[in-house]
Order: structure tokens, then C-alpha cells, then sequence
């Protein structure tokens, strides 16, 4: 096996542990986010009672954002905050760059997710939250993932990438 390259460690070294904040399942399209303070997921599923389980070829089988952009799209909106919810991500977390889980597998509690690409925003936000906002969450719409493992995972569970 080669060598890793300067970048390759780089890209590697990821010691931060992050911690869930919040927990959201969709019933169905177009319904409210159903909050938890903890969920059930399954491989190849996803969280169950979320619209998405089971489907087991999707690549967003559970969605994730992170905590500390949500003040970053509320005030590019002129809002002094936005609740999760609107943003209908399976998983709000902190303390760690979700994008630094690129191309990695990372361990929630028991769970183990496989990032397979970013969450873009999508028209409903502007029904959402008005006019703009689309280009507010552009770059800060999350992550979606694929369960490779299964179990709980509850709030103030840890977020670490399996390295």
C-alpha cells in the first residue's frame, strides 16, 4: 500500500467528536417533521417511521446538518433563527465539520453511516422561508448518508468518523 500523501493525512486526521442535537422523522411527503428524542435505524433503511425507510438503494437513507449553519441560513435570511424542522434533515448535528466526513464511514452510538453526498437545498425552502431562501442554504444544506450498520441513537449521542 502506497504511502499516504501530505493531503491524504490531512484529510484523514479528524479527531473532533460531534453530538446529535435534534432528531426528525417525515412520515410522508409533504407532512410535518415528527421530532424524537430517539430513533430506530436500520441497514439499507434508514430511521423508522421516516418516509425515506426502506429504501434500500437511496442514498439519503438518513440526512444530517449541521448545527452551527443553522444561525449561518437564518442570517443570511435576516432572521434572528430557524428551527430544524423547516429544514427536514433526519439529524441536526454539532462540533464537527460535516464535510470532513466526505468519502468516510462515521459511528453515531451503535449506528454506522457511509456519507454518499451533499443534501441540497430544494425548492420547498422558498415556500418555506420566503424568497432567497435556496441561495442562503447553498453549501450548508447537510449531508446525505447510507446505514451500513444498524442500532439507536438517541440526542447527545457522539458523532466520530471511523478512521
Amino acid at each position: 500500500m502506497p504511502e499516504p500523501t501530505p493531503m491524504q493525512r490531512l484529510l484523514n486526521t479528524l479527531p473532533q467528536t460531534g453530538r446529535v442535537e435534534w432528531i426528525g422523522v417525515r412520515p410522508a411527503r409533504d407532512q410535518a417533521m415528527l421530532i424524537l428524542d430517539r430513533a430506530m435505524v436500520s441497514p439499507g433503511k434508514g430511521l423508522a417511521g421516516d418516509r425515506f425507510s426502506g429504501r434500500e438503494t437511496s442514498k439519503r437513507q438518513v440526512t444530517l446538518i449541521q448545527h452551527e449553519h443553522l444561525s449561518v441560513i437564518a442570517s443570511c435570511l435576516h432572521r434572528e433563527s430557524i428551527g430544524p424542522e423547516v429544514f427536514r434533515r433526519n439529524l441536526v448535528v454539532s462540533g464537527l465539520n460535516l464535510l470532513a466526513l466526505k468519502d468516510k464511514t462515521f459511528r453515531i452510538g451503535d449506528v454506522v453511516l457511509e456519507y454518499t453526498g451533499l443534501c441540497h437545498p430544494c425548492s420547498k425552502m422558498e415556500k418555506a422561508l420566503g424568497p432567497g431562501t435556496y441561495n442562503a442554504m447553498r453549501g450548508h444544506g447537510g449531508i446525505t448518508t447510507r446505514v451500513l450498520q444498524g442500532g439507536e441513537l438517541a440526542l447527545g449521542s457522539l458523532v466520530q468518523a471511523c478512521l
